[in-house]
């Protein structure tokens, strides 16, 4: 097995080999003529061959010197390259964020927040996996993604999550849907209305069913969509109901275009937060974003807080 070269040594070559001279090399190196040759017989036992010769107070690169000059200067380059890198990362606002983040976040919550963000940290690269919370969960195991913006998952003992603001799930229907007329729920019609509802495979859906099969109710008849948008759309017109919390309709919800009812007297409430690796120390870029995420979120939690108290 060989074993890696000294870049002291590769260093103290590549001079000598510049200016041909153990005196001008140690000089450079502000090390003693004794060290540097007693290296340069090191890093010769070491390649297993004789590098230099030496003719009086003149050194000169053997053949096997020369093949060997190339290999170290390109050694020595990408050393100083990795180097210069390194020290552009510590620089005010450069390196990178990788994010993930549901749908529902990326249209809605980072928008603002990054806008905010790339004042402060202009330089800074920002790469965002759109996907369910389970997914972006996922993603951060696998150290692709940094932080994950998402509703809260089961306990990870690998994880951190840090809360942001709670929301409630509630009924979404056109004004013109019977109980919007009613201004009630029917609860003996809960099972037989045709939902419209987010991905079967997401942790929101999921959610739902659990809550309505505690609740000894089954929605049977439902379309899937992987929009909230859509969602929004096709509850609009009148082609069946939905169940989302009210800050993603708050437009529609603002101009009657849609509106929302309490799904029962038990509350199904959600918590967004983010996540990252337990004992990861977060950079001032990452930090700086957790407190726009809080900042942006603030908002949505009072507005959560207020609808619930009067529901």
């Amino acid at each position: 097995m060989n074993l890696p070269l000294d870049s002291r040594q590769l260093r103290a070559f590549a001079i000598i080999a510049r200016t041909g001279s153990f005196t001008l090399a140690a000089k450079e190196l502000y090390l003693s003529q004794s060290a540097v040759s007693h290296s340069m017989k090191a890093l010769e036992h070491d390649v297993g061959c004789r590098l230099l010769d030496r003719v009086g107070k003149k050194v000169a690169l053997t053949q096997a010197g020369e093949q060997f000059l190339r290999h170290a200067d390109k050694i020595l380059e990408q050393m100083s390259a990795a180097r210069s890198s390194l020290q552009e990362l510590g620089k005010w606002g450069r390196g990178r964020l990788r994010l993930g983040a549901s749908t529902t976040a990326c249209q809605h919550i980072l928008p603002a927040v990054l806008r905010e963000f790339k004042e402060s940290f202009p330089q800074t690269i920002i790469t965002i996996e759109p996907g369910d919370s389970n997914d972006a969960v996922e993603l951060l195991r696998n150290h692709r993604i940094d932080l994950a913006l998402v509703l809260e998952p089961k306990r990870e003992d690998q994880l951190t999550f840090t809360p942001l603001f709670g929301d409630e799930m509630l009924f979404l229907l056109s004004p013109l849907h019977p109980w919007s007329k009613a201004q009630r729920v029917i609860q003996t019609e809960i099972a037989r209305q045709n939902y419209i509802l987010y991905s079967k495979s997401s942790h929101t859906f999921r959610m739902v069913e659990d809550y309505f099969r505690q609740e000894e109710i089954v929605l049977n008849t439902f379309i899937e969509l992987g929009s909230m948008e859509a969602i929004k759309e096709l509850v609009k017109l009148g082609l069946g109901i939905s169940i989302v919390a009210p800050w993603i309709a708050k437009k529609e919800l603002e101009e009657g275009s849609l509106v929302t009812m309490p799904l029962g007297r038990r509350k199904l409430k959600r918590t967004w937060g983010i996540v990252h690796w337990r004992g990861k120390r977060l950079s001032l870029a990452e930090e700086t974003f957790v407190g726009l995420c809080r900042s942006a979120t603030a908002e949505l939690s009072n507005e959560s807080s207020a609808k619930s108290a009067s529901l």
